[in-house]
């Protein structure tokens, strides 16, 4: 069966404000997946950043959706943040094994870094000294993406080793980091077969304004609209195409998804 050439869906299937707003009033919190289902092709599971999940909660994550539907999910933060890859092989491997029961379900895995400081790394080199190694160990029949959040960092070289091992740059929408057009203009920022996009705003702004997450708060029409626009030329070069949308990229991640759907559809 072919594959649709964009997944999109939102980071988490469950919110504060969602139930009467997304999810029809009175329903049970136990149909709200097989309910997102029927909404969108895919999700990225954000509760898996906190702890790797059990396979008894794995196993009904696929029990509930259709043939055809996809997860992504991020990776454990003990992996990314605590040990930061490093002695982490044990953790990866449970991790994987555990997401596996998900079968062709089975979406990307995100490795999504915070800001670094100094401390941690001087520079994207020592960072890249750490990361490659751990590359060259990732299972070859699944698909990773990585998430940086140091601006600085994107360059040719981060690119490259990325793209060595057909690992996914993730493509992010935040408040300081560059807009959609300029990740395109220093290299090329599409590094296996498959690209994915993360919505995700200024948190700290729209939780200033909102901790609800049932309707709009910022118009996000016009860097929707960027996104369409390049990620048509993703389309053109036959990649596919996975993008989340955070409730706090415009105050409600359905209606983001659901306004970027019509705009790439366009």
């Amino acid at each position: 069966m072919d594959q649709p050439i964009i997944r999109l869906g939102t980071s988490a299937f469950t919110a504060v404000g969602w139930e009467g707003s997304f999810y029809p009033a009175g329903m049970k919190p136990a149909d709200f997946l097989s309910y997102y289902a029927t909404r969108f092709n895919s999700v990225e599971l954000d509760n898996t950043f906190y702890h790797a999940p059990s396979k008894a909660v794995v196993q009904s994550w696929a029990r509930k959706t259709p043939e055809g539907f996809v997860f992504a999910a991020k990776v454990p933060q003990v992996i990314t943040h605590e040990k930061m890859l490093g002695d982490c092989d044990a953790e990866f491997k449970e991790f994987v094994e555990t997401m596996d029961l998900l079968g062709n379900k089975l979406g990307p895995l995100l490795f999504q870094f915070g800001y670094f400081n100094k401390k941690a790394f001087p520079g994207v080199g020592e960072f890249l000294a750490r990361l490659r190694p751990f590359l060259k160990k990732l299972p070859k029949d699944h698909k990773f993406a990585v998430e940086i959040r140091n601006k600085n960092w994107l360059l040719p070289q981060f690119a490259g080793a990325l793209r060595e091992h057909g690992v996914a740059l993730a493509l992010i929408d935040q408040s300081w980091m560059p807009r959609p057009a300029q990740w395109f203009e220093k290299f090329d920022p599409i590094t296996a077969d498959f690209t994915y996009v993360r919505w995700l705003g200024d948190r700290k702004g729209i939780e200033e304004q909102t901790k609800v997450w049932n309707k709009v708060i910022v118009d996000r029409r016009a860097e929707l609209s960027e996104w369409a626009e390049i990620l048509g030329k993703a389309r053109k070069r036959k990649i596919q195409i996975f993008a989340y949308a955070n409730n706090h990229y415009a105050g409600y991640g359905p209606a983001t998804v659901e306004m970027f759907r019509g705009l790439f559809q366009a």
